[in-house]
């Protein structure tokens, strides 16, 4: 038994090493989330290379209303299984129950409301999301199939974290991957070869997210689960609580779509659909790191919520180490691959021949952006640090930061007072001037600190 702790040594993550339990954790939630990615990349190549570059830019189009959605199920879903962890750390198996319980049925009304406005305002949205009338068509084959599929989608999405929270990240990997790999086998079906473009797109993922939550849904015939399903809930106060203490992944979320908006609205006033197009191409290799990065630091939820429910100070620390080494590590492996093939990855979104001029934006787009990639991880991991704290105003701070406050007014001052600056730089330079208060405030509420505050 490891004596630092005292406590519950049967729970690994309490008193098992250190190295081998972050790998337990950051493998499963990395390979999961980058199938996810993998999925949504190959929608990517299909939809550029067989519906052409005006439908990507209306998937791009869409992005700030997905985003809105999925960071109020993903706010629920990191702040109830913070608190569910704390729950258990500390034995309370009927009050981590209550809040998974209470969790799902709040993100399926969530999902459902979404649906219900998406399908009734849908040319609305589109006006406020900056497209042009000729470009709705496009929109609506999307769109008016995919506010149905993201019911299941977010309902999934939350289960899947209080599966992996409850101690079973093989099976949440395993539904993550059947579902990325039925996705991309659609895609091929129905979008490369059917030719249905991003309606089939959209179909896809829907049947995806079926086998998907048939996948997860073995979860609740395991005997040894802590969680229980229960539908009678009491104290529904517990949900605001607990989505206010994952309020900074929905600033994340909700931030990158607001981000996503006021760039597309510049892009298409000075460079129109091929612009939004040759940014969407570049937007898959962040998005790609961002999955990487946040599968690691999603697993520091659970490795953090425990140990801090247990009062271990020195595991805390000593997990945050491991995952900015492989944070940092990943980082310089990644930019090491944009400067060597680039331009490669950029071509596998688009037929040059019959879109050169987006291409080699988006070739431009990529020798700006780059820097950041050095840095948007480790922010990452010490806003989720924040979180798994139970510090949200701190967490909030850097989420807001790196994702909206800087990045807008960097944005529109590039735009409004030096035009001649390219206008994405405003991107990387958020991300380091994020890195310098997020480190700031890791120093201010480091774990031993934290934990020793009286109250």
């Amino acid at each position: 038994m490891d004596t630092e702790t005292g406590k519950d040594s049967d729970n690994p993550i309490l008193t098992g090493p250190f190295w081998p339990v972050f790998f337990r954790y950051a493998l499963p939630s990395v390979a999961g989330l980058l199938a996810l990615t993998t999925a949504n990349i190959v929608d990517g190549v299909f939809i550029g290379n067989f519906a052409g570059a005006d439908a990507l830019a209306a998937l791009n189009l869409l992005i700030p209303w997905f985003t809105l959605l999925f960071g109020m199920a993903l706010a629920l879903a990191i702040g109830g299984t913070v608190r569910a962890g704390r729950y258990l750390g500390e034995g309370r198996t009927d009050a981590a129950s209550a809040i998974f319980s209470k969790c799902l049925m709040a993100t399926l009304a969530l999902a459902l409301t979404g649906a219900l406005v998406g399908f009734l305002f849908h040319d609305g949205i589109y006006r406020v999301l900056g497209a042009s009338p000729d470009i709705y068509p496009l929109m609506s084959e999307y769109f008016l199939v995919i506010i149905w599929v993201l019911v299941a989608q977010l309902v999934t999405m939350v289960l899947y974290y209080f599966v992996r929270v409850d101690g079973f990240p093989g099976l949440a990997t395993t539904a993550l991957v059947a579902g990325a790999a039925t996705n991309i086998l659609l895609d091929a079906l129905l979008v490369g070869y059917l030719d249905y473009g991003l309606r089939g797109a959209a179909i896809a993922t829907g049947l995806a997210q079926v086998l998907q939550f048939a996948v997860l849904a073995r979860y609740f015939l395991k005997p040894e689960r802590k969680l229980h399903f229960q539908l009678q809930q009491k104290h529904w106060q517990e949900i605001p609580q607990a989505f206010a203490n994952g309020v900074s992944e929905w600033i994340n979320e909700l931030s990158v779509g607001l981000v996503m908006l006021l760039i597309n609205w510049l892009l298409m006033t000075t460079q129109g659909v091929a612009g939004v197009a040759a940014f969407t191409v570049v937007n898959y290799l962040i998005f790609l790191s961002l999955m990487v990065f946040y599968g690691i630091s999603d697993a520091m939820h659970v490795l953090i919520s425990h140990n801090l429910g247990a009062g271990n100070a020195e595991r805390i620390r000593r997990f945050m180490g491991c995952g900015a080494t492989v944070i940092l590590s990943l980082a310089l492996t990644l930019v090491v691959t944009v400067w060597l093939f680039g331009n490669q990855v950029i071509r596998l979104f688009l037929d040059t021949t019959a879109d050169p001029a987006t291409a080699a934006l988006a070739d431009r787009f990529l020798i700006i952006l780059w820097p950041l990639f050095l840095v948007n991880g480790i922010n990452v991991l010490l806003s989720v640090y924040l979180t798994a704290m139970h510090k949200a105003l701190p967490s909030a701070l850097v989420a807001f930061s790196r994702s909206l406050v800087l990045p807008a007014l960097l944005l529109v001052g590039i735009a409004r007072f030096a035009p001649e600056w390219p206008l994405l730089l405003a991107l990387p330079l958020a991300e380091w001037l994020t890195f310098g208060l997020a480190i700031a405030l890791f120093l201010r509420f480091r774990p031993q600190r934290v934990i020793t505050a009286p109250g």
